[in-house]
């Protein structure tokens, strides 16, 4: 009869099937066909477990909570700026181990998320609207034409330093970068209803009331005919200067169109934003040359965009909403 490391898969279902069962070790390697030592070797060794084998680990575990510690209070360090920190704490390791340890407590590399800075005063007016909003219904949302402008650059590679997090800590406040509104860029601007997009219009120059009115009196006009027709609609815009000046209002009231409150610093509130980040996402292998194959791209883009992705993303408001009660006003995954 053979020895324990001899044994067939089929003998060690055996013998543990008729272990569990309580059979004795005699009768075990009699219907299994090896010694009764071999049953006992393998029995002790299911109980016991196997003994590791390889290197010895060259870190402890005060080591490695050392590592986390530094990790999660240095978030967007990169892995030699970690080592180094880690080193410097009297632990002997090499960058590698460090990137190893790292990926075994579940840090991944990532991009950041961005949210942009609310104060308590900014946080109470969404709160209050959400509360205010809260009960429309999806065919109140999609009586709304949302707006918004968005930044395009030749290349999309540079998205800015990476953070260390572990899953599900996207939207932890350690892990994400704040925005700062409104930087020196070249903009295109759009608008979407539930039954699709509008047509876009690249901006020249800084966008004042005067550049503004222009904008709705040829795009947004013909977007609201396109997507709505003869029936009512709402036209949403966020709080920029050029938006709320006392004669882009005059235009709105003389063209008999309302505009929906909009509570300050609210991106995530808009439905467009999503529909920005879907065109970018399929552009970001595109390579444009100069600015007019940038335009020819972005449009080509913005054309694959279906009433339908528009639709889902109008009947996202009321989980939006929700989320912002949630959160007291707080910026949210959205």
């Amino acid at each position: 009869m053979g020895k324990t490391s001899d044994l067939t898969a089929v003998q060690k279902t055996i013998i543990d099937t008729l272990h569990k069962e309580g059979k004795t070790q005699k009768v075990i390697a009699k219907e299994a066909g090896c010694s009764q030592s071999s049953v006992s070797k393998h029995i002790n060794r299911q109980a016991k477990g196997r003994k590791k084998c390889g290197r010895k680990k060259c870190t402890s575990s005060r080591d490695n909570r050392t590592l986390q510690r530094i990790v999660t209070t240095n978030p967007f360090k990169n892995v030699g700026e970690i080592h180094k920190k880690w080193t410097a704490a009297g632990v002997s390791a090499s960058r590698t181990t460090t990137r190893r340890l790292m990926k075994d407590m579940g840090f991944r590399c990532r991009i950041p998320c961005v949210k942009p800075l609310l104060n308590m005063k900014q946080r109470k007016k969404r709160l209050a609207w959400a509360k205010d909003k809260k009960d429309w219904t999806d065919a109140e949302w999609s009586k709304v034409m949302f707006s918004d402008e968005s930044k395009f650059c030749i290349s999309f590679g540079n998205q800015g330093p990476r953070v260390w997090r572990k899953s599900g800590e996207a939207q932890n406040p350690r892990c994400m970068r704040s925005s700062v509104k409104f930087p020196p860029s070249v903009m295109v601007w759009g608008a979407m209803s539930s039954a699709g997009v509008g047509p876009l219009c690249f901006l020249r120059s800084r966008v004042n009331a005067a550049v503004y009115q222009e904008v709705l009196e040829h795009f947004m006009l013909p977007a609201a005919d396109q997507l709505y027709g003869d029936a009512d609609f709402t036209f949403q815009q966020d709080l920029a200067p050029a938006h709320s000046a006392k004669t882009t209002s005059t235009w709105f009231k003389d063209h008999g169109i309302p505009v929906l409150d909009w509570p300050a610093n609210s991106p995530d509130l808009n439905p467009i934003e999503n529909l920005w980040g879907i065109v970018k996402r399929r552009m970001q292998y595109a390579r444009p040359n100069n600015a007019e194959e940038l335009k020819t791209t972005i449009r080509a883009t913005w054309a694959l965009i279906t009433p339908e992705q528009c639709h889902r993303l109008i009947e996202s408001m009321p989980r939006r909403i929700t989320a912002v009660i949630e959160a007291k006003g707080a910026p949210t995954k959205y």
